[in-house]
């Protein structure tokens, strides 16, 4: 049976992933007398994980900063996207947000009413796609950074003449049997990291094929103080929490030494790789052009990646496609690459607003004409806000949990001086300097680089921009949603006086155990 949609809610949360998840337990806990509801258009939470079943698919964090930390994570390090799922579904049911979710729900249009304050909903609902409209103060949204329904495949010339079968990663075919088959992956990132030495197992060999060197950490999927912890009977929750901790440390002083020493890094990381490799398969496929921390770091536990090519079940080749030919892959250099199976392991496709077609009174807009104030607000835009979580060395989630705290304590302000909405002003600058695409996806990933024309633009100043952890969790509490850089305004769309209302003292705020703030 499908829950039905209420008419009008407090909030409404858009995807129910980690972020989605983290979103609601937040509202659940710092805002108990609010009624909200978390919309998926999958029949199930999890997102990236519900979408994504490709063979090994694992996480490239590690489960105790990507995990949540109000729910302790007791297993390994790097979890299969089935651990992950199932870590999910606990965390809905033991914090009793079942009730919130309304799942096969996709939203296809949001308008902003500056009458009323408040945002009109419309979409469809269930297995047969019924209209449904509703309507909340606050729209909250969770839904990631990429079009789930569609993964990225380059219009290689004559792809369609292949004669075998071509799958992208978003879209596996549930119970596909590769064994014995000749497969190769293109691509050289987390994705085709984890696929290769998977399929290796069963298939009869695996070629991965990239255009250029990725960097790889190789470390054994445990943690030795999570382990020791563990064996001293100290209880879950502290175990997560100081784990935490000295992982996210551990993460800033590694990136702060790879920006600082970007060559004596690469060498290091390149360092690791003889114990699987010869010295020419290194320089040739694992050197990569670029500094590490330019890109997120490709994680292989154990190095499995490593040994599935020491066994001889797999091999990397460096080179670039000319066409797509019925037996397999003709390369640039005239090298040709036969298979029965090719995996495009190719990346996404950018899709900031979710396909969703945004309107302000009835008037369309598009996200990537507003500033975005460090990638969670945009000018002119009531009510909303994104939580998109960090994309280099520190885990998503450490930023979904700050972004869930922001949004709590703005909503709390709106209570406290009696305003129905709140906006960001367009930044001003003494400098002159206009806003520009900048650093609301700080990354040089192709995906990021092709989808930069549809990012919002960033500001004149870092608040503009977003940041790492360690400045966000001291900056995003510190925020005074009161200051110059909001715009408050009551049910009648006056503003409301932020000199008067700044004084006045927060009321009913819930502070969270000192357990559950962890590294966060």
């Amino acid at each position: 049976m499908t829950a039905s949609i209420e008419d009008r809610v407090d909030v409404i949360v858009i995807g129910a992933g980690l972020a989605g998840i983290a979103a609601a337990h937040a509202l659940g806990s710092q805002h108990p007398d609010k009624s909200f509801l978390v919309l998926d258009a999958y029949e199930g939470h999890g997102g990236t994980w519900r979408s994504h079943r490709y063979p090994g698919v694992r996480s490239d964090s590690d489960l105790f900063t990507y995990g949540f930390r109000f729910k302790p994570w007791t297993g390994a390090p790097v979890a299969s996207g089935a651990e992950i799922l199932d870590y999910m579904r606990e965390a809905i049911e033991e914090y009793g947000l079942e009730e919130h979710f309304r799942y096969q729900t996709r939203v296809t249009r949001a308008d902003w009413d500056s009458v009323a304050s408040l945002w009109h909903i419309e979409g469809v609902h269930g297995p047969e796609e019924a209209a449904f409209r509703t309507s909340c103060s606050f729209l909250w949204m969770c839904q990631g950074y990429y079009r789930h329904s569609r993964g990225y495949t380059p219009d290689w010339p004559v792809l369609a003449s292949f004669e075998g079968r071509i799958i992208h990663p978003q879209h596996w075919p549930e119970g596909f049997d590769y064994s014995g088959k000749r497969v190769i992956v293109i691509g050289s990132g987390a994705t085709a990291a984890t696929l290769v030495p998977a399929m290796a197992r069963k298939a009869a060999h695996v070629t991965m094929l990239q255009r250029s060197p990725t960097y790889f950490s190789v470390a054994p999927n445990r943690h030795p103080l999570a382990e020791t912890l563990r064996e001293l009977k100290v209880d879950d929750a502290i175990v997560h929490d100081i784990v935490r901790r000295k992982i996210t440390y551990d993460h800033d002083a590694y990136f702060h030494h790879i920006r600082s020493h970007p060559e004596r890094a690469k060498a290091e990381l390149i360092a690791a790789l003889p114990a699987w490799l010869s010295k020419a398969e290194v320089e040739k496929h694992f050197t990569p052009a670029y500094y590490p921390w330019q890109q997120r770091l490709a994680l292989t536990p154990d190095g499995d990646l490593f040994q599935a090519i020491r066994d001889g079940k797999a091999t990397v080749v460096t080179d670039t496609i000319e066409k797509i030919t019925p037996s397999g892959i003709q390369l640039t250099s005239g090298d040709a690459l036969d298979a029965d199976i090719i995996v495009t392991a190719t990346g996404f496709e950018l899709c900031m607003d979710g396909d969703i077609d945004f309107s302000l009174n009835g008037t369309p807009f598009r996200f990537e004409d507003t500033v975005s104030y460090r990638g969670i607000m945009f000018t002119s835009v009531p009510n909303l806000a994104r939580s998109i979580g960090y994309l280099r060395l520190s885990s998503w989630t450490l930023r979904c949990e700050l972004i869930a705290d922001f949004v709590c304590r703005m909503l709390a302000t709106l209570d406290r001086v009696g305003a129905q909405s709140i906006e960001v002003r367009e930044p001003q600058s003494r400098t002159g300097r206009r806003p520009s695409k900048g650093e609301v996806l700080p990354f040089t990933a192709s995906y990021a680089r092709r989808g930069k024309s549809t990012l919002p633009m960033t500001g004149p100043t870092p608040e503009w921009e977003a940041q790492d952890y360690w400045d966000e969790k001291d900056s995003l509490p510190a925020i005074d949603f009161t200051a110059e850089t909001f715009v408050l305004r009551g049910l009648d769309g006056q503003k409301v006086d932020s000199a008067k209302v700044a004084a006045r003292p927060m009321s009913g705020s819930r502070t969270r155990p000192a357990i559950e703030t962890g590294a966060a």
